[in-house]
């Protein structure tokens, strides 16, 4: 518990790192400012990153040339490698590109592809008969204890001795992945970050100015400009409110805004029966009558593509969203999208600059036949081409000193750079930020009845229940 408790006090370091890393502050200033001037040269560059892969810079002059046993890894990602329109996962995919190409006949890697919702799930039926990936995508936080305190995981500083880390940010972006004495193989680090991204809201600036609605800087005025989009005929909000870590993001956000402290409830100096959770729940129903009708049903997939189709206002989601709606959305799309902060809760004397942030980490099997080959493919998820592409083409902040073209760079992430910068501390998803697994579910599934309609006070006492019978 400790160790999650500090993780989330260094994020706000980790955060002032990735923005000091990620190119120069005059580029990130010229982006933020030029957005929606962009030159007809510049739109062409950013047309072609997006459907170009990164150049190849790293490069396998020590293998040897094809000929004996080749090492064959495995690599397990959330999303399907070959099929998906994620710009994101299109840059993972040529990652696994060039290494199979640079180490062909020595090292070759097949990826173990699924879709998020049952990634976990899979990737824990292969733990449990002995086939554990080699190298796999895991968040920090409990999901990642379930690897390392077992011993699944591997600890890696001894591979990023090699200068490896020093191609990092800094120290501070270690903090979700770096465990102590709790850890079997003891004090170290367990999974490198492959990106940074943050929780924000998306808006569609023409629907917006249509409706007469303003940029909110409160819930209140969140639910006048929900009100306004409404008369419009516009659907206010699009979410996945079925798949429940989506639904989540936004409890988090209202407890935070609210003022729960999550260090209070973990010492039991409050509980989840705080009237700060209550009032969550109560202004989660407020929302949910301007969110889509399908709201229940629809996967994020369904309710991102409702975003970039224009059949809805406002989508509250990470900004990884960027790589998704850039890579389905018609061209011009992109211009029409706003970001903001989510906002104040009305009388709350909580922070309001505070923003929830989160990485994708890569953990490497303890029991890997292939050692060497599944640091060398992990490596090719943060050289300079691979973090390159994550901020120009993907909209998401690198977790290394790479430099990159913030004018070629998806508007949006000038925009969310403004709210990093903006914000005076980050905290983690709150399901990924509680006690264990079980715990961050409960508290999921709490709120996706306090959706469906029950009372908060009622829907809120499975969570109230684990922490006495668990944690407390």
């Amino acid at each position: 518990m400790n160790k999650k408790i500090v993780s989330i006090l260094l994020s706000a370091v980790m955060v002032a790192s990735m923005v000091t890393g990620c190119g120069s502050s005059a580029d990130t200033a010229t982006a933020s400012t030029d957005a929606g001037t962009a030159t007809e040269t510049e739109t062409a560059s950013t047309d072609t990153a997006k459907t170009e892969a990164p150049a190849a810079d790293t490069t396998a002059a020590d293998a040897p040339a094809a000929g004996g046993d080749v090492q064959e890894i495995t690599f397990m990602v959330w999303d399907d490698l070959e099929a998906s329109s994620d710009l994101i996962t299109r840059g993972y995919k040529d990652s696994v590109d060039r290494f199979n190409a640079d180490f062909e006949g020595r090292y070759h890697c097949t990826p173990i592809t699924t879709n998020l919702e049952e990634y976990y799930t899979k990737l824990n039926a292969l733990v449990a008969a002995g086939e554990t990936p080699d190298v796999f995508i895991v968040s920090p936080g409990p999901n990642l204890d379930d690897y390392v305190l077992p011993g699944v995981a591997a600890k890696l500083d001894d591979y990023l001795a090699d200068g490896w880390k020093d191609t990092f940010t800094s120290d501070a972006v270690f903090a979700g992945g770096t465990y102590g004495s709790n850890a079997p193989s003891g004090e170290g680090i367990y999974a490198v970050p492959l990106n940074i991204a943050a929780a924000c809201v998306f808006y569609n600036t023409e629907m917006f100015e249509q409706a007469g609605a303003a940029v909110p800087a409160t819930f209140s005025e969140l639910l006048d400009a929900c009100q306004k989009l409404q008369d419009a005929g516009f659907t206010p909000i699009t979410i996945s409110a079925g798949t429940a870590w989506c639904l989540s993001m936004v409890a988090g956000y209202l407890c935070d805004r609210n003022g729960l402290n999550l260090d209070d409830v973990a010492a039991h100096n409050t509980d989840w029966m705080d009237e700060k959770v209550i009032n969550a729940g109560n202004q989660i129903q407020q929302l949910s009558a301007y969110f889509q009708p399908t709201a229940a049903g629809d996967d994020n997939d369904i309710a991102t593509a409702a975003f970039y189709n224009g059949e809805a206002a406002i989508l509250i989601q990470g900004s990884w969203a960027i790589g998704q709606i850039n890579g389905n959305c018609e061209e011009g799309f992109a211009d029409k999208v706003g970001v903001f902060a989510f906002p104040a809760v009305d009388g709350s004397s909580a922070d309001p600059n505070r923003v929830i942030a989160k990485s994708d980490s890569l953990a490497m099997s303890a029991t890997s036949t292939h050692p060497e080959a599944a640091v060398q493919l992990m490596k090719y998820f943060t050289d300079d081409a691979a973090q390159k592409y994550t901020a120009e083409v993907g909209g998401k902040i690198p977790v290394t000193s790479v430099q990159y073209d913030a004018a070629v760079a998806p508007p949006e992430l000038a925009y969310v750079m403004d709210v990093f910068k903006g914000a005076n501390a980050t905290f983690g998803f709150y399901n990924e930020s509680l006690a264990d697994t079980e715990a961050g579910s409960t508290f999921d599934n709490c709120f996706v009845e306090i959706f469906k309609g029950e009372d908060p006070a009622t829907a809120l006492q499975p969570i109230q229940d684990y922490y006495e019978m668990n944690v407390w």
